[in-house]
């Protein structure tokens, strides 16, 4: 047992306020406290270094950016490759797995080694890369990179070992797979043409192999050139010049004729025995205007003509190919079946399709039975057995990105009865009109593993809905949806005074969600400073939604003298009363007093039907005050055994009482302190020596610590009586000023470059970042702009340069990540905001002198101050539903550097204290005489662990900067650790893993951190993911069981685990991607079509592209690169515990092959010396008896 001893005496002591402004740790608001008695804690901490590992798991979701499609009819696995690099491959339910190229390089093309579980992908830095896809984590075994010669297009024969490369210059290279090394066979883009032709033929955009004859190898050139090579006499069979240009071709099955698709969307037939002009040419959307001429289309991107057993007439299916004139029309896939032509519409454009057969011979009937059709954002398969062509359902999480994603959260280990629940009431709401059949890629195994355990995954969206996932078994299947916005009503067209000009796109999307699965209550926060709260009930109710409006207001203010021609600070407005009235704003005529007092929504208010599912009860909104909206929720609480609410923003905090449906409190943050204020905020006279808001803030007389300033993070920051945490907007009563005079012009609130509150954004909070429009409109800089949104200037004390934002374009502002280094550089008590930035209800301590625990609500503050305000609720459940809930804030102040993100509780055996929760009853059950209806409670004490302790736990705080253990009621710091100086802190989490518990952090600079507890030693630091946008900030959170996830990219979820014995049983938990499947025969044509020539011709490509034959390959042209995969780079990546492994293995082979040796040397030493004693004894005995005369 690994004892931890810390003395407490003295470190309670108080200090004055340091030049820095930080009082001494543990200490009250600068009053110094008596040091506690010593206190010997013996817990043991079984967690160490090794139990930590950081890996990938699997990825969810809809591949980002997808270029590229593939598909093996055998083993019937789909890959997707995507512009980043990444290839993703399909199977059945359960086996998704996702593979990345090192260089990043977008995906051109996919060929499968059909039923021999390898792949080639061709990528846009010319390079060709050979994957073993029989190993469940699919490796590169070789890679070829081409060096002078751009790789355009690729095609590999059924059964064979050389692939066709076609060039960007009109070559076309061969490369045996085997070896993945250039053959000396070269097809030059000036042999394949007529000598006489003047003009270069294009890129290579199609090659394909003959049905009919394998020897024959067809080249379409993008400029409409098509030649017939004959790979035997390497020479042109015949030669095809067509005037438009070609961008695909497909081959009937027989190999007697062809088809080609292009660029004014017309598909040419060609018959090989007339060449010189097509048999047949269509425009299968051209209609023929009243001059006889067809009208002009888009161009047909792809064709592919396929045959049918029961039907004569040809399945060909196009994309693309509709008219010009025809506007705003979807993208579109046809089918034509005959004379039936059918026009599928997509929702977005087609990056590829394949038409799935039931065959791999190209020279069969090929009996089509499905189209996968490849989306930028959507992956569909179509039935083609059925003459309505309905879509498979698709049983991959495709639609994560339905709307885009703006919070996520991870439960693991939930309630086992929760799932089939929500499954159940998702089900009924499913689409219907699928097709019967079942999905046709199938390809894989996969088996749940023996270590699993109910986990889910919730997802909130810009357009207000809630996703509940399945996420159990490293699966991912959407249980249940549930959409906010059903809640208010439809805002009308002609109503901007409240969220039409509040927020123009998305007014319900959720910033914020907070769910408890044992009680089953959700909370939803809204982007427009709205929070819905549901029940749910299995059964369906007409009730009507109860609406609270709550009034936050920060009472400080900036007002501008004009006495002064600087800035002047904020002064303290005991009346509570608006400021002084200002023009309006000219964005509307509207007066700011008809927005006075008003919500961003109107919740309805009628009777409503709720389905059964979660059903909204309760809607708290925050109010427009003295024409300003409201600020956004930074934190949200909720705790089902109290009943209570509590919301914060950077003006204040509100405590709501959801059973009785009253407002408990509502203060703003300096309140809260009263007396206690460590920083001493009192209203001020006007200053001096400030600058003006468009340039530097300003450096005060007073220096302050440049350390302290450094180690603040950017939602710590406060410059000129403004919060500039990024989620908040100046005061609303506040005043801005811009230059332009000795005074400068006063700003209306909001001026017509503005935007609303919803456009900040907040890594620390985990805010939401939508869209601006027309951000820089009316602003003569960013900065100026910059300043209008946070109302305050930006100085960077490490780079003293002005910081600014790439906001240029949607998506760079979406996905950007640059939060700015300023920081305040006048004296802290300068301060007069600051946002509430995480709440939780806990049974603690309110005051040190408390007896016995309590119900209490810990505040964090942004400036890295905890407060803890304890309540008095009533007990018993009548007198709970009409007594009044009392809360008094105490002024007990605890303190850290940065804002605070996370608090959690420890007993004194190291457990984790939970926090008291309802057990869940179906409030819209009919009445039952025998079943009970009354509340039950479940509390945790922190005493129940262990009685020695007392009544006493211990307090984890986290911010971002440190993170900080302190004992209750004593309130004594007993452990302290500065988690990063550099960065700071995103998200922090207290989560369960191997049996106990550690701090899990994940920070600005991309490590990923775990602390033990309650002695905070580090455990694990590691460098993995870097910080390049929000989103990652947003949505990356930590769960039990050692997972994490975040949003790699707009579409998909990535889950990691940090966690050893994850890693270590990851193996056991994925699917297998190849199953060993026998190749399906070559049917039987008959004596008759083989003697009349329709049987394919076989000859040996060995014997005309290896290198006996054809010779090596320049090695100039291509580079041959050995894959991780192979033993080349088993060789090169054995450094590890396995390598090490091996290479002793090895040594000791080599030593026993030496051994050996030395034994069969001694060996015939032994005989040579044998044979040498026994001549020996005969040559003693032969001389025994002879005198020495006789020799």
């Amino acid at each position: 047992m690994k004892k931890f001893r810390k003395v407490l005496d003295g470190l309670t002591t108080s200090s004055p306020v340091n030049p820095g402004g930080s009082p001494a740790c543990g200490s009250a608001a600068g009053t110094p406290s008596a040091a506690p008695t010593p206190r010997e804690l013996e817990i043991q901490e079984t967690l160490m270094s090794e139990h930590f590992q950081i890996c990938k798991t699997v990825r969810h979701g809809f591949p980002y950016q997808p270029t590229a499609l593939a598909f093996d009819p055998v083993q019937k696995i789909l890959a997707i490759g995507t512009r980043s690099g990444g290839v993703r491959l399909l199977g059945r339910p359960g086996v998704d797995c996702h593979c990345q190229h090192e260089s990043g390089a977008a995906v051109l093309q996919l060929q499968f080694l059909i039923n021999e579980g390898a792949l080639v992908t061709a990528c846009a830095d010319d390079t060709l890369h050979l994957w073993n896809l029989r190993q469940r984590r699919p490796a590169i075994l070789h890679s070829l990179k081409f060096n002078r010669e751009r790789i355009t297009f690729c095609h590999l024969p059924f059964q064979s070992k050389w692939l066709y490369v076609g060039t960007e210059r009109g070559n076309t290279h061969i490369v045996n797979i085997e070896s993945f090394v250039l053959s000396g066979y070269v097809i030059m883009w000036n042999k394949a043409i007529e000598l006489s032709t003047k003009t270069h033929p294009g890129p290579v955009v199609h090659l394909s192999d003959s049905p009919k004859d394998e020897g024959k190898l067809l080249i379409g050139f993008e400029s409409g050139t098509i030649v017939m090579w004959d790979l035997r006499v390497k020479r042109a069979d015949f030669r095809i010049y067509y005037d438009e240009a070609i961008h695909s071709v497909s081959w009937h099955h027989e190999g007697r004729q062809f088809m080609c698709s292009h660029s004014d969307g017309s598909l040419s037939m060609w018959n090989l025995r007339n060449t010189a002009k097509p048999f047949q040419v269509t425009f299968p959307h051209g209609k023929t205007q009243r001059d006889g001429r067809k009208e002009s289309c888009k161009p047909i991107l792809k064709v592919e003509y396929k045959t049918s057993r029961n039907s004569s007439e040809a399945f060909v299916i196009f994309s693309g190919g509709l008219s010009y004139d025809k506007a705003g029309r979807r993208p579109t896939l046809t089918i034509m079946h005959g004379k039936a032509i059918t026009v599928l519409e997509m929702d977005y454009p087609i990056v590829d399709f394949m038409v799935l057969c039931d065959t791999p011979y190209l020279n069969e009937v090929q009996e089509p039975y499905a189209v996968v059709v490849l989306l930028e954002k959507d992956f569909v398969v179509v039935d083609l057995t059925q003459s309505n062509f309905p879509i498979f359902e698709n049983p991959y999480p495709m639609d994560v990105h339905e709307s885009p994603v703006t919070c996520t959260a991870y439960f693991a280990d939930c309630p086992p009865d929760i799932i089939p629940v929500l499954y159940s009431i998702g089900a009924k709401h499913k689409k219907t009109g699928y097709s019967h059949k079942e999905w046709p890629v199938s390809g894989g195994t996969w088996t749940v593993g023996s270590q699993t355990y109910p986990e889910i995954i919730v997802t909130g969206h810009a357009d207000g809905s809630i996703k509940f996932w399945d996420a159990t078994a490293i699966t991912l299947q959407m249980l249940y949806k549930l959409k906010t916005s059903k809640v208010f009503e439809n805002p009308k067209s002609g109503d901007v005074g409240r969220s039409g000009e509040l927020v123009e796109e998305d007014p319900y999307a959720v910033q914020m969600i907070s769910w408890c699965p044992q009680s089953r209550i959700f909370c939803v926060v809204g982007i427009s400073a709205h929070v819905i709260l549901y029940r749910f009930s299995k059964h369906d109710a007409n009730t009507t939604i109860t609406s609270l409006e709550v009034r936050l207001q920060c009472e400080m203010e900036d007002v501008i003298s004009p006495s002064d021609t600087e800035n002047t600070p904020c002064y303290s407005d005991p009346s509570g009363l608006s400021p002084q009235p200002q023009p309006p704003s000219p964005r509307s005529n509207t007066p700011d007093s008809a927005r006075d007092s008003i919500p961003c929504l109107k919740v309805k208010d009628r009777m409503i039907r709720m389905p059964p599912g979660y059903q909204a009860e309760l809607v708290v909104q925050l109010l427009w005050i003295d024409g300003e909206p409201p600020q956004q929720i930074t934190s949200l609480d909720l705790n089902s055994a109290y009943g209570l609410l509590a919301v914060g923003n950077c003006n204040g905090l509100a405590v709501v009482d959801y059973l009785q449906k009253t407002i408990l409190l509502c203060m703003n943050t300096l309140e809260l302190y009263g007396s206690a204020d460590p920083f001493q905020r009192l209203t001020r006279s006007p200053r001096k020596n400030r600058q003006s808001t468009s340039g530097l803030t300003e450096l005060s007389d007073n220096q302050v610590s440049l350390d302290l300033e450094r180690s603040k993070s950017p939602t710590s920051d406060h410059v000129n009586g403004h919060c500039t945490s990024p989620t908040s907007q100046p005061c609303p009563s506040g005043r801005a000023r811009v230059p332009g005079g000795p005074e400068g012009p006063r700003l209306a609130r909001r001026g017509p470059g503005r935007p609303p509150f919803r456009k900040a954004q907040s890594a620390a909070c985990m805010e939401v970042s939508l869209p601006v429009s027309s951000l820089t409109e009316g602003h003569s800089s960013r900065r100026a702009m910059l300043q209008q949104l946070h109302g305050v200037s930006m100085y960077s004390h490490d780079e003293h340069h002005i910081t600014t934002y790439s906001w240029s374009e949607r998506e760079s502002r979406e996905n950007s990540f640059s939060r700015s280094r300023s920081s305040s550089v006048s004296s802290i008590d300068r301060e007069t905001k600051e946002a509430v930035t995480t709440l939780q209800f806990m049974e603690s301590y309110g005051r040190k002198s408390d007896p016995l625990p309590t119900p209490c609500l810990w505040v964090g503050t942004s400036l890295g101050l905890v407060l803890i305000i304890p309540m008095s609720i009533p007990m018993d459940e009548q007198e709970r539903q009409e007594d009044p809930v009392t809360v008094v804030p105490t002024g007990t102040v605890l303190m850290l550097k940065g804002s605070i993100l996370r608090f959690s509780f420890l007993d004194f055996g190291g457990a984790l204290i939970h926090s008291p929760y309802e057990v869940w009853r179906d409030q819209q059950a009919p009445g039952d005489p025998d079943r009970p209806r009354k509340r039950k409670l479940v509390n945790f004490s922190p005493s129940s662990s262990q009685e020695a302790s007392g009544d006493c736990h211990l307090a984890v705080v986290c911010s971002e900067k440190q993170a900080k253990v302190f004992l209750m009621p004593t309130q004594a710091c007993l452990y302290v650790h500065n988690i990063t100086e550099s960065s700071f802190v995103l998200r922090a989490d207290v989560v369960s893993v191997c049996n106990s518990v550690c701090l899990a952090c994940f920070c600005a600079n991309g490590h990923i951190m775990t602390l033990s507890l309650p002695s905070l030693r580090p455990l694990l630091d590691v460098n993995y993911l870097p910080l390049t946008d929000m989103r990652i900030a947003r949505t990356f959170c930590f769960t039990n069981g050692g997972q994490a996830l975040y949003l790699c990219s707009p579409t998909e979820i990535q889950r990691i685990t940090y966690s050893q014995e994850m890693c270590d049983n990851l193996q056991e938990m994925l699917g297998e991607l190849f199953t060993p499947i026998e190749t399906p025969e070559a049917q039987n044509r008959g004596f008759l079509k083989g003697f009349f020539g329709g049987n394919a011709q076989t000859f040996d490509r060995e014997e005309l592209f290896g290198e006996a034959s054809a010779g090596k390959g320049s090695r100039s042209l291509a580079q041959h690169i050995p894959g991780q995969g192979g033993m080349e780079g088993m060789k090169a990546a054995a450094g590890g515990v396995v390598g090490e492994l091996a290479r002793a293995r090895i040594a000791l082979d080599e030593r026993g092959q030496r051994l050996g040796e030395l034994e069969e040397r001694t060996a015939l030493m032994m005989s040579s010396a044998e044979t040498f004693s026994k001549h020996a004894h005969e040559m003693m005995l032969k001389c025994k008896d002879k005198k020495w005369y006789q020799f």
